[in-house]
Parts: structure tokens; C-alpha cells; sequence
């Protein structure tokens, strides 16, 4: 069979633009099918334009709390609309690196519209129907909005609509305390909203170490921030022009809803039956190698379900694509998957929690820990709160790394490079500058040698009996 395409990818966002500049420039013939635009949610509606708020309430909280460092200054006039206008200059700096050009300059067919499969080998798009070796789906995902009577009616915002509003609301509910949540809605409380947080869960960020995520959430209700756990949203409802929401016992009035309650794949206009590929709610079912049920069609990141960021997407259309285009003998390797949910403080993770870690061996393990109030650069900047938590065995293996604290997103390298060469916890006790927060990292490791040696009694003793012996020889 003639074939037009060596690789056929459909989506634009981060796995699939990776996928297509790697596959261009060694010399494959690709098409990169897109029914928007390129750089996908993470670019548009996700990872960039939080980052870029997150900033702008960042300066703003630093503001209203100087006179914690003896500086005195009127209260800061806040205007979405021109903080806003920083996050969109910032997508079309980015955007401007995944542009139509620029891929069609490495030798990539782009193409702009919505299509679907019509058969196993083949993909329709405008009319015309594309042909290749291998096809890689990358379609990513869409926020899931949760089944709330009276929500649709009364009109909602999610991560796809929040960052184009024109004027602050007053008051805003954000429906689900994950990361995403999390993040925007101490956003908006620090650029003047007032924000209730509703977790359907005890503690925030159930999927991150519970002591870790009480930091952030103890925080964010200093802040003023209202957090309704083990709660959720039953009804709303418009009363005088405003959203009302009933979750339990509680009724909270607002002006806008925020949504955040997880994501769902972006599957059901591909016509995947047609192709023969398997897919769930969770997403498209793949292999280690991340093929599907058609052994001609590979799919990465979101679509895929499983860890949803953008770094793990890119690495995952890395795999698919040097399997479709060369040889299918490259498997995903999840063992050291990092992320960062980006609140203040930060809190970030790699490897298994403590409660995965004693599931898995038993007592057989050291919990090293250390906090922040005694790392001097921390407290030099205010930020004494938090802490880094290494889960290791008896040998040093890190099993896994949680730091919530300043920085966190930057500080969990270390141990992510660590578990990653399979070195053990001693080899981050290698000299740090002093003063600075990456410190935290070396009192950790410090801590196994520290935990070890207080259950060695013996060691005790015999330490107690020469330092006897050499003062007596020395008197």
C-alpha cells in the first residue's frame, strides 16, 4: 500500500508538536492535524496563562503584606483586566515558538480542522483523507464539569473561559480543590475576590502527602480564602442576578463558579470504533509502548488519562514517536515522575507518598524530614514555613521526594535527578551555597545518617567507651 505519510498527528498541543518537530527533523514526513490552535490547553488555558496570574497575585500579596519588612505603601489598586492583558502577552510571546510557521518550516503539513477515522488506516479531515505508516492521537483533554442541577443554567467558568473574563468578580465558588483550583482561586482571592474553595475531600490536593497539602490549605484559609470540606455542590440556583449554591448545610452566594474538578479525554468526535482502537472514560487504552488495540496508531499525553502535565506529555510523544517512525521496542518508564502544584507554598512531588511507600515495604522504611524554620535563607526571606520529606530505604533508595515550602517546583530536582541515576540519599549531602534554600535538600539526606545512628545502640556504646578511653589517656 502507497502511503502519503510516514506519521499522521492529530493534535497540536504539547505532545503532538513535540512529536512533529522531532519526526520533521529527522526526515519523516508528517502532518499535524490541529482543529484550533497550536500549543494546545496547556499553552492557552492551562499551564502559561495560570503561571502568568499567578504571578501577578504573587506582587500583588507582596504588596499588601510589606509592612511585614517595615515597608509602608497605600493599598494596590488591582485591575484584572490589565493583569490579564500581562497573561495573554505572555501566550503570544510562547506562541510565536509553536506558530504555523515555524512547523511548516521543518518541513510539517499543517492541518487546521476537525476529523475523524473512517476506517483503520485512514483519517478525514476537510475532505481529504490521510494515509500513513502510523498515526499518533494526541487530542488531550477538556474539563470534565460535574453533573450539578441548575449549574448549566446558570452559566459557569472553567480553565478554558477564566482567563478571557473582563471584570473581578466580587465573590467566586471554586468547585474542586485540586491543583487547579488551588492555584486560581488563591489568584483571585489575592487580586480581590473574595473565594470559596469546595473540596469534596478532608484536605486539599487528596492526591499529593496529606501533611504537605494541610501546609498549603492552612495558608490559603490565612489568607481568607473559605474552604468547605468533605463537601459538594447540590444545587444552584439564580437569585437577583447572582449564583446561588447549595452544598450540604451550607448556601454560598457568588458572582461567578469555577470549575475544577478534574479532566476528561477528548475522544468522542474521532470516530475511534471506525480505527478499531480501545478506549474508556479514563481515555485511550495504550501499552507500555504506547500503542492502541490498532497496532498502526500510537496516543500520548492527556487523551491517554494517567499524569496529565505537560512535561509528561512531551516525554510520552517522545516515546511514540521514535516507536511509529523507527522501530516499536522503546516502553514508557514512569518510575520518576515529578510535579508541582504552584499555590504559596509550593508543593511539589516525585515517587511514592508515605502511606504508598509503608504499603509497599512494610515498617522497612525512613521518613527523613526537615523543615524550612531551619533553613537560614528561608527565614532570611519569611519563609520559614513547610518542609521536605524523603521516603528512602535502610540503603538510601529514594522511594520518593515531597517538599511544600518556597521554590518547591525548583528544590524537588535534586532528588528527581537523584532517583532518576539511581543514586542514594547521601549523594545529596554534597556541599550547597550557603545561604540558600536548596540547603533543605542536604539537611534532609542528613537525616537518615541522624535516624540510623540513634537506633544503632551499639555503635553508641562503642563510640562512648573510645571517647572515654581517649580522655583518660589524655588526662
Amino acid at each position: 500500500m502507497s502511503v502519503e505519510y510516514d506519521l499522521v498527528i492529530i493534535g497540536g498541543g504539547s505532545a503532538g508538536l513535540v512529536a512533529a518537530s522531532a519526526g520533521a527533523q529527522i526526515n519523516a514526513k508528517v502532518a499535524l492535524v490541529e482543529k484550533g490552535k497550536l500549543g494546545g490547553d496547556c499553552l492557552h488555558y492551562g499551564c502559561v496563562p495560570s503561571k502568568s496570574l499567578i504571578h501577578a497575585a504573587q506582587i500583588a500579596y507582596n504588596v499588601k503584606t510589606a509592612s511585614r519588612f517595615g515597608i509602608y505603601t497605600n493599598a494596590p489598586t488591582i485591575k484584572l483586566d490589565e493583569a490579564l492583558g500581562h497573561v495573554h502577552e505572555v501566550i503570544d510571546t510562547i506562541q510565536e515558538h509553536d506558530s504555523t510557521e515555524r512547523f511548516e518550516k521543518l518541513g510539517v503539513d499543517v492541518i487546521y480542522g476537525a476529523g475523524q477515522f473512517v476506517d483503520e488506516k485512514t483519517f478525514e479531515v476537510n475532505g481529504r483523507r490521510l494515509q500513513a505508516r502510523a498515526f499518533l492521537i494526541a487530542t488531550g483533554s477538556s474539563p470534565a464539569v460535574p453533573p450539578v442541577e441548575g449549574l448549566k443554567e446558570a452559566g459557569f467558568l472553567t480553565n478554558e473561559a477564566v482567563f478571557s473574563i473582563k471584570d473581578r468578580p466580587d465573590a467566586i465558588a471554586v468547585i474542586g480543590a485540586g491543583p487547579i483550583g488551588c492555584e486560581l482561586g488563591q489568584s483571585f482571592s489575592r487580586l480581590g475576590s473574595q473565594v470559596t474553595l469546595i473540596s469534596s475531600r478532608e484536605v486539599i490536593m487528596p492526591k499529593e502527602d496529606p501533611e504537605a497539602a494541610m501546609v498549603v490549605q492552612k495558608q490559603l484559609a490565612q489568607e481568607g480564602i473559605r474552604i468547605l470540606i468533605n463537601s459538594r455542590a447540590e444545587k444552584v440556583e439564580m437569585v437577583d442576578g447572582r449564583k446561588r449554591i447549595t452544598a450540604g448545610d451550607e448556601i454560598i452566594t457568588v458572582d461567578e463558579i469555577l470549575i475544577a474538578t478534574g479532566r476528561s479525554p477528548n475522544v468522542k468526535s474521532l470516530n475511534l470504533e471506525a480505527a478499531g482502537v480501545n478506549f474508556d472514560k479514563k481515555g485511550i487504552q495504550v501499552d507500555a509502548k504506547l500503542r492502541t488495540s490498532n497496532k498502526r496508531i500510537y496516543a500520548a499525553g492527556d487523551v491517554i488519562g494517567g499524569y496529565q502535565f505537560t512535561h509528561v506529555a512531551g516525554y510520552e510523544a517522545g516515546v511514540a514517536m521514535q516507536n511509529a517512525l523507527v522501530f516499536p521496542t522503546k516502553k514508557v518508564d514512569y518510575r520518576v515522575i515529578p510535579w508541582a502544584t504552584f499555590t504559596d507554598p509550593e508543593l511539589a512531588r516525585v515517587g511514592l507518598s508515605e502511606n504508598q511507600a509503608r504499603d509497599r515495604y512494610g515498617d522497612d522504611i525512613f521518613v527523613l524530614k526537615q523543615e524550612f524554620d531551619g533553613v537560614d535563607r528561608a527565614l532570611a526571606e519569611a519563609a520559614g514555613y513547610g518542609f521536605a520529606k524523603f521516603i528512602t530505604k535502610k540503603d538510601g533508595e529514594i522511594l520518593g521526594a515531597h517538599i511544600v515550602g518556597p521554590h518547591a517546583g525548583e528544590l524537588i530536582h535534586e532528588a528527581v535527578l537523584a532517583m532518576s541515576q539511581n543514586l542514594k540519599v547521601s549523594a545529596l549531602q554534597c556541599i550547597h551555597i550557603y545561604p540558600t534554600l536548596s540547603e533543605i535538600s542536604s539537611k534532609t539526606a542528613l537525616q537518615l545518617t541522624k535516624q540510623k545512628y540513634a537506633k544503632n545502640t551499639l555503635l553508641q556504646n562503642a563510640l562512648k567507651k573510645f571517647f572515654d578511653w581517649r580522655r583518660s589517656i589524655a588526662g
